[in-house]
């Protein structure tokens, strides 16, 4: 696919972002978090349970070593199962560091692997937790099973976004530009893309970021590598088989839908941005720059959603649309705020999403003050069964009842 998005487009930001020392950082412990997944996942997940099982009383572990419950021999699959997620992992920092990283903090052409460059071992637990929800996540946005989170979550929003695209259409010939906060793995970008919009995703987790440039930009083919999205966990599984089933990921090859949808005309254009939503898309180069705005399980990611409203609202065309579909699980929820509003102008913060203050709303909340800041809702529906990273087959379903609603900004006044 690099032949058909611009690089420099794609990666808008993250250039920039290696000149700050502690963006480097962040940066280079989201690739190490990648390199120690593997040995993580060993220790947490089999070799703990191996120094547990053999700690029975002989008798106990002999029987469950045996026919049918294998036990060790369950622990030796999941150790594979462990490998071939570690192999798109690797991946993704083998192509990830030249984009991201000046020369002097990459491997050495001389090295034998990858995985001993200077900042190797720089990743902490929370590093390593988001790697392996990464590794996760390729289940809903690049397996062909995932096709139906995808569609429930997504297709609400692609469809009122053709739908509005199409209103237009006869009235103006410049491409119609969505942005897509929280675009996360970069599923929806690329569809939206293959659709015919000018879209223009956004993310700040530099996890999402580099998986989401590897599949884009440098996988090779459709079904390169196999995930196993539910080995980390040994609760609930009604069947080992399930435990350890296994998807091929990605379920497309993007460069050669992209082909595809050029030869049939319908192609538009994407690139993704590695910033803080509210630090970037409050400023005066970016007012009234988009038709549409879509998030997908974003808004409850904000500490004070009016910032986040705020800042859609602004960046809006007059006319132009927020497309939201998400639960309400508010992320900061039970998170001490840092700073009190006394240590900075409420009025003119400028530190993006860590910024001081919080709070909670419920939906039917939520969507008063959609109002307050300045939006018409255009309509609005609640109870959509949205599964993120569900396992049909678990003994725990957990799927969320979802509120889909479409807000407009209105048009400026002759």
């Amino acid at each position: 696919m690099k032949s058909e998005i611009d690089e420099e487009a794609m990666w808008e930001g993250i250039k920039t972002a290696t000149e700050d020392p502690e963006e480097l950082k962040v940066i280079c412990c989201a690739l190490d978090s990648f390199l120690q997944y593997a040995k993580s996942a060993h220790f947490q997940i089999t070799h703990q349970r191996r120094q547990a099982f053999y700690a029975l009383p002989r008798y106990q572990w002999e029987m469950l070593a045996g026919p049918p419950f294998n036990y060790l021999k369950t622990l030796d699959k999941v150790d594979a199962a462990i490998e071939s997620n570690a192999e798109i992992c690797r991946a993704i920092v083998k192509t990830g560091q030249p984009m991201v990283l000046p020369p002097d903090h990459q491997s050495k052409p001389g090295q034998q692997s990858s995985t001993t460059p200077h900042w190797s071992g720089w990743a902490k637990a929370a590093d390593i937790d988001k790697a392996r929800t990464t590794v996760r996540q390729f289940y809903r946005d690049w397996t062909a099973e995932g096709a139906s989170e995808r569609d429930a979550c997504y297709g609400p929003v692609i469809r009122a976004l053709v739908a509005e695209k199409a209103s237009r259409e006869p009235k103006s010939e410049n491409p119609f530009k969505v942005l897509i906060p929280g675009a996360g793995l970069g599923r929806l970008v690329f569809e939206l893309c293959l659709e015919g919009f000018a879209v223009e995703g956004n993310e700040i987790s530099y996890h999402q970021l580099l998986a989401s440039s590897y599949i884009l930009n440098s996988c090779e083919g459709a079904g390169q590598h196999t995930i196993y999205p539910w080995v980390h966990s040994f609760s609930n599984h009604l069947t080992r088989e399930n435990h350890l089933r296994g998807y091929a990921v990605p379920d497309i090859h993007c460069g050669t839908e992209i082909a595809r949808a050029q030869l049939q005309g319908t192609i538009g254009t994407m690139s993704m941005v590695a910033a803080d939503f509210l630090c970037l898309y409050n400023d005066h180069s970016h007012a009234v720059s988009y038709d549409a705005v879509a998030t997908v399980f974003f808004l409850d990611t904000a500490p004070n959603l009016l910032r986040y409203l705020d800042a859609i609202f602004h960046c809006l065309k007059p006319g132009g649309i927020l497309v939201n579909l998400g639960p309400l699980l508010w992320h900061f929820e039970n998170t001490l705020t840092n700073r009190s509003n006394d240590e900075s102008d409420s009025d003119n913060s400028t530190g993006g999403i860590a910024d001081p203050g919080r709070f909670e709303l419920t939906d039917d909340e939520v969507m008063a003050l959609v109002t307050s800041a300045g939006f018409e809702v255009v309509s609005r529906e609640t109870g959509i069964e949205a599964p993120y990273i569900h396992d049909k087959d678990s003994m725990l379903q957990m799927v969320y009842k979802a509120s889909f609603w479409v807000a407009r900004k209105p048009e400026t006044k002759s």
